[in-house]
């Protein structure tokens, strides 16, 4: 069972992972500008904040949340094809309305799947860990596979090409969703949908509190870091697809990390694994500002994606670990899905500020990026140092 929820699960975050980065190709393509591509992503993410606790209630609530989940991924993929079909036949606006419909579907690629996992591993608390780093790893696998893909289709089928791509991914992984396991209905599922319940536990457990809100500001310094790479890219080699695939660099640094931590067998504190990793994440998005001030200094851009992904890895794998702590049963899909809509929706807003600074210079973008992740370990620390 954990076999076929992974497979399905890196071809729907692979999917997602190559979404992102093939609008903002598609957007620079059609314009020659990152203004249209990041508002793209912008909009693609920042619903997320509307349709995460929503569907962590009817994925806690419904006996079979692998149906639910693969309408979602058959929403997501429609409307991806549509954005895409319209860049440069539509208007802006109506394309970054239409890509924030698509996004209210968004958090069911993150922590919709996630959620599910005890359903997959069974009660054990020792195959839920390794299932738990399993799952933090397929985010690593998509984001290596993703963005490298949407360089290669790019390169060879044009500015649009990786989109349709991004979309049989996702239908790939259709059949695992759909049969994933079933769970009990709670004995409150007549009752109206408490839509808020996962919301107030997050609020209220000030470690899920503080882990999501360092997470979200970590996050939006992320969504800075990939609006930047393809003009970053276009700056050092004169191609935004060498940009792209520095998204491709953060990924497999990222997996090799959370590769090395589970044959250690994982940290004995994930809450100081949540300042290291964040710091470090930090130290590459400046690193990778200061590439950007020498022409031709790409390896310096390879070696700050490294060190960002590094952080990247362990990062995610301490945040769901902390997450499958923290939550109750119960409420589990609702934890998980509003922390991943509120994630996505930072980074929604990093990535939209991002547009105009990268527009100047990618360099600018990335110092803020770094800035905002000194203030997540800051965040992170408050908890850590209790």
């Amino acid at each position: 069972m954990l076999t076929r929820y992974m497979a399905g699960v890196v071809a729907a975050r692979t999917g997602d992972e190559m979404s992102g980065p093939a609008l903002l190709v598609a957007g620079l393509a059609a314009t020659g500008s990152p203004l249209l591509g990041a508002s793209l992503l912008a909009g693609l993410t920042v619903s997320a904040a509307v349709g995460g606790p929503l569907l962590g209630v009817l994925l806690d609530r419904a006996r079979r949340p692998g149906r639910l989940l693969a309408g979602c991924l058959l929403g997501y993929a429609g409307g991806l094809l549509l954005v895409a079909y319209g860049v440069g036949r539509a208007p802006g606006a109506v394309l970054v309305a239409l890509a924030a419909v698509t996004g209210l579907a968004g958090p069911a690629l993150t922590g919709g799947w996630t959620g599910q996992l005890p359903l997959v591993s069974g009660p054990d608390a020792r195959r839920l860990t390794r299932a738990t780093t399993l799952d933090a790893m397929s985010y690593n696998v998509a984001g290596l596979a993703g963005p490298a893909a949407v360089g290669v289709v790019a390169a060879v089928g044009g500015g649009t090409a990786a989109v349709p791509v991004s979309v049989a991914l996702l239908l790939i992984a259709l059949p695992a969703a759909w049969t994933l396991p079933a769970h009990d209905v709670p004995a409150t599922a007549a009752a109206p949908p408490p839509v808020l319940d996962g919301v107030r536990v997050v609020l209220r457990n000030r470690v899920l509190r503080r882990a999501t809100a360092g997470s979200m500001v970590s996050c939006a310094g992320a969504g800075m870091f990939v609006v930047s790479a393809p003009m970053l890219g276009l700056e050092l080699a004169g191609d935004s697809g060498r940009g792209t695939l520095l998204l491709a660099v953060t990924a497999a640094a990222g997996l090799a990390a959370n590769g090395l931590l589970a044959w250690r067998g994982g940290p004995r504190r994930w809450d100081t694994t949540l300042v290291r990793s964040t710091a470090l994440i930090g130290l590459g998005m400046a690193a990778a500002a200061g590439a950007g001030a020498f022409a031709g200094a790409y390896w310096m851009a390879v070696v700050a994606a490294a060190m960002v992904g590094a952080g990247e890895g362990p990062q995610l794998t301490a945040l769901f670990a902390v997450r499958q702590r923290e939550a109750p049963a119960g409420l589990r899909s609702q934890v998980f899905t509003t922390g991943a809509s509120l994630k996505i929706t930072s980074f929604a807003a990093g990535s939209a500020l991002a547009g105009p600074l990268s527009a100047h210079a990618a360099g600018a973008a990335l110092l803020a990026g770094a800035a905002l992740q000194a203030v997540a370990v800051a965040v992170f620390f408050h908890r850590a140092g209790r």
